[in-house]
């Protein structure tokens, strides 16, 4: 083997510049990865490993796991960035905030919905989309909420409740829930997730209160 041809085999078997490509192929792994074994089982290192790259690339990159996922699956940043500041403020209108924020993400602009709604109607058809979905609704819950105690079970209560609000009203198509003002289902729903969620975070959690 020539010099040259040995160069270029040392490149091909090393980690990859940072560029638009390695991005794309960091994109293309984490598809894979998370098709493979599920939005939990999935993480950062093994994406990087399939990818060719360091794990702390991706993280430039993305920043998160939900963040990568996110962009796997087209969702846009200000999905993200709305269900994580619903833990910003006092603990007396979490749930108010928590219920409010999903159903304008699932039923707000389409550049937000869209996105959501193509991973909710995935998520009817296919078992691992379901889960993949299921594992990212609660991992944005749990990034809020301490994770001590029952907060996984907590919070796995409040997704499956949000999940099943948007399902209703916009797949499945109930009636009672269609014809249903935004407000009057903040209301109604929540009560139920401010008691799921408001009391498994510890007061130094509480971000804004007094």
């Amino acid at each position: 083997m020539t010099a040259q041809k040995e160069s270029a085999a040392k490149t091909r078997r090393g980690r990859r510049p940072g560029s638009g490509s390695t991005r794309q192929e960091v994109l293309d792994a984490a598809r894979a990865r998370f098709a493979a074994d599920g939005f939990a089982a999935t993480t950062i290192r093994r994406v990087a490993s399939d990818a060719g790259v360091d794990a702390s690339q991706v993280m430039q990159f993305f920043g998160s796991k939900e963040e990568l996922f996110a962009a796997v699956m087209a969702v846009p940043p200000s999905a993200l960035k709305r269900f994580d500041t619903v833990f910003e403020g006092p603990d007396e209108h979490l749930g108010e905030r928590v219920v409010r924020a999903y159903l304008e993400a699932w039923e707000g602009s389409p550049d937000e919905s869209e996105p959501l709604m193509a991973m909710l109607r995935g998520a009817i058809v296919n078992e691992t989309a379901s889960a993949q979905l299921r594992d990212f609704i609660q991992s944005r819950i749990l990034h809020g909420m301490s994770g001590g105690g029952d907060a996984s079970l907590r919070a796995g209560l409040a997704s499956s409740m949000l999940v099943g609000i948007v399902t209703g009203r916009r797949i499945i198509g109930v009636p009672v829930l269609v014809a249903a003002d935004r407000e009057k289902l903040v209301a109604t729903v929540a009560p139920a997730i401010q008691q799921l969620l408001a009391g498994a975070r510890p007061a130094t959690d509480r971000k804004g209160d007094s």
